[in-house]
Formats: C-alpha cells, structure tokens, sequence
C-alpha cells in the first residue's frame, strides 16, 4: 500500500506499538525495518520481521483487542498511522485494498499454521 510519505520516524531501538495496548489503528511501513515481538515473561520471541511495503496493525481495524505483540524499529523508520476512518474511505477510493488486506492476513495465518505444525513436530 502507498500513500504519500507523510509518515512518522522512529529510531532503531524506539517502540512503535506495545503488547497490550489498546488499538484503533493500522501501519503501514513507508521506508525502514520494525521486528514483530511477542514479550513473555521469560523471554521475548521474534515473530516477524517487516520493512517497507508492509502493514502490521490491521487487526485493530476489525477488533477492539489489545496489541498481541510489540513492534519495535530495527533501522529508523517511517510509518504512516492509518484510523478506521482514513482505512475505510480508502477502501471505498480503492476496493482491492480491502483484497489485498486480506491476502496479507491470510498469508500471515498460513504462516501460524506452519509454525504450529512445525512446534508440533508434525
């Protein structure tokens, strides 16, 4: 998805989002790289690594749960924040982002589904 570069900068090292904040929004990453963390008491695991082209809070767009995990820059970073409100018109400028959401998504669960197996040694 592009729109503009417009976006805020993090520095290596700064949060972005935290596991289990509240959210109402959508990123979308304009130029860097950001790590995907799930924090656990023990220790944290790396999820996903992301850069730019890619999105990573859209489940807040669909669902008022909290963060399930932390993202944090790996390099200084741009991202544009994108509300329901700016998500919605631009779905309905553009319906094939609505599409395209959706492929990211799924491609994300298909990816859980192979971790899980694999954890599971199948």
């Amino acid at each position: 998805m592009y729109i503009g570069e417009l976006g805020k900068i993090y520095k290596e090292g700064e949060n972005i989002v935290r596991q289990g904040e509240a959210g109402d929004c959508m990123y979308v990453i304009q130029a860097g790289k950001v790590e995907v963390v799930l924090e656990r008491p023990d220790s944290n695991v790396r999820l996903a690594v992301l850069e730019s082209g890619d999105i990573f809070g859209e489940m807040s767009l669909f669902s008022r749960a909290v963060r399930s995990a932390t993202v944090r820059a790996l390099t200084e970073t741009r991202i544009l924040t994108v509300d329901k409100k700016g998500f919605l018109r631009r779905v309905h400028e553009d319906p094939s982002l609505s599409f395209r959401i959706l492929q990211k998504m799924s491609e994300r669960i298909r990816k859980l589904n192979d971790d899980v197996a694999a954890l599971k040694g199948h």
